[in-house]
Parts: C-alpha cells; structure tokens; sequence
C-alpha cells in the first residue's frame, strides 16, 4: 500500500521500491560543495556485511512509511556507518529501518556522500573533512523531513536520528549545530559519534542516547572521549555499555549483549514518549 507523495524541487522522487519504501533526492540538483566531483557510485551485494554502498555522489533518502493504522508520528533518519568511504545500508540501514517500520515509527536510511575509493582498505584521512560531506547531508535530510512532515504522517517535532560508527559522526554534526530548530528531536549514537576534532557542546541538548561495547577496538576511545565531553558540558545522556559486540554490530546477532541493543533503543523511545501516537497525526 504506497502512499502519494508531492515532492518539491528540493526533494525530488525518483522510484517506488517495496512496500512502503521510497526513495528522494536530499538536494534540487548537484550536491553542494561536491560540483567537480566526477566518481561513480558502486554497490556490492551479499557482502559479510551485507549491502555496501560506495563512491556516492548523489545523497538521498529512502523511507520506510508504516501503515496508518499503526502510525506513531515518529520518524527516525537512519545513518550507516562505513568511515566515509562506504555506507553498509543493510546492516546498519535497511534491516533496522523495517524493524522501526513495523513498530509505527517512520524510518529514512540516509545514503550521505562519501570520498572516493582509490585503492584497498581505508586510507589515512582527516575525518572532519571527510566527514563534513555526510554531516551537511544530514542536516539537509532533517530539513526534507521536517517539510514533507504532513505528506508523510510525522509530527515535525518528532524526527530524530540515529548513526552507526561515521553514520553517528554525522548524527552527532546534526545534534551540535549552532542552530538549535535545525536539530534532531532526539539522537542516538551508535559506536560512533565525532571521529576528529570533538565541537562544542551546547548548553541544551534534545534527548541523546549512546551505545557501544567494552571490545570495541575502533571507535571505543572516540566514544568516551565524546560521552565525557557531554557530561563536561552538563548534558546527560542516555547509556548503554554493553561488554561485548566489538565494532559494527549493527543488527547482526552475535550471541552477545549487543544482540539487545536495538531493544533498549526502543525502551528509550518508549520512556520519551515517541512510541505511541502523536496528536499532531491522529487524524491523517
């Protein structure tokens, strides 16, 4: 069951994929700030991390809209990790966007830009240059969002974001911006969240929730340098610190903690209020 949707220029749609899955351009034309760039976008299936997106040029969204009848209101842009020069959109996209899906909450996987793959393994880079690519696409995709709310069902006071690793460097760009009405509602940092150069915390914060694992030997040092900066500058948020899962868990099951991750997440939603109907969408 498709719904119609009117799309502006700034967020143009290109195709209809599975039930309730819709793709849309996050800017009306070239990607600002990427004009000259002239790689091709690649896609590897059936990979040990399932689909692995690189090379992306063109950002876009796919959302995942529940039915109506089960509608909440909420929505969640979702953010892959994959250190910027790829995006591993099942894993950490499409599997958790389908399980938000069937509980009434709107998900969006975000395919934000990422640098050219030149050669084997990740390269040595500077991930705040790396990375500003990705955070500009995620606050462009809270922007779209935000302005198709009605067309979508969600109430725009109810769109927050989740990232995985880079994804959660940029859901983390997202949650520090200066401007605080262009911020998420709420923001979940997955084993990720600022890889470079830690911004300044603001006063306020929306609700934030951390996750990652003892063993975790990529991103663990990045985490808890990031959470106690947030606890410096008097925010506290929601954690969980599970003992074992290593790096890129995602939703793939391990027999570990991690497993339940996904569980507490929506334990948190639940606790603010984001997992029943909102008032603003209890007529659409």
């Amino acid at each position: 069951m498709f719904r119609t949707i009117l799309i502006s220029a700034a967020a143009v749609l290109l195709t209809l994929g599975e039930a309730h899955a819709q793709v849309v351009n996050l800017w009306p034309g070239v990607a600002p700030g990427s004009e000259n760039w002239t790689h091709q976008e690649k896609v590897y299936e059936d990979t040990p991390v399932g689909t692995v997106i690189q090379n992306v040029v063109t950002p876009t969204l796919t959302a995942f809209l529940p039915d109506s009848s089960n509608a909440t209101g909420t929505a969640v842009i979702i953010a892959p990790g994959g250190a910027f020069i790829a995006l591993t959109v099942s894993l950490e996209g499409a599997d958790l966007a389908r399980w938000l899906q069937q509980r009434g909450i709107a998900a969006f996987v975000l395919k934000y830009r990422t640098v050219e793959q030149k050669g084997e393994g990740i390269p040595q880079m500077d991930m705040d240059t790396a990375g500003r690519y990705g955070i500009a696409d995620g606050i462009q995709a809270l922007r779209v969002v935000r302005r198709h709310a009605s067309e979508w069902g969600i109430a725009p006071d109810r769109v927050g974001m989740i990232g995985f690793s880079a994804g959660a460097m940029v859901t983390s760009g997202a949650l520090l911006q200066a401007d605080s009405a262009a911020r998420p509602s709420f923001a979940a940092m997955i084993y990720g969240g600022p890889l470079g150069v830690i911004p300044a915390i603001p006063a306020r914060l929306p609700p934030t929730f951390l996750a990652w694992a003892q063993d975790d030997r990529v991103s663990r040092g990045r985490v808890v340098r990031f959470h106690d900066a947030l606890l410096a500058a008097g925010i506290q948020p929601e954690v969980h610190v599970f003992a074992t899962g290593g790096h890129g868990f995602g939703t793939r099951k391990q027999g570990t903690s991690s497993d339940h991750w996904v569980d507490v997440f929506y334990f948190w939603l639940q606790a603010q209020g984001l997992t029943t109907r909102a008032t603003a969408v209890s007529g659409s």
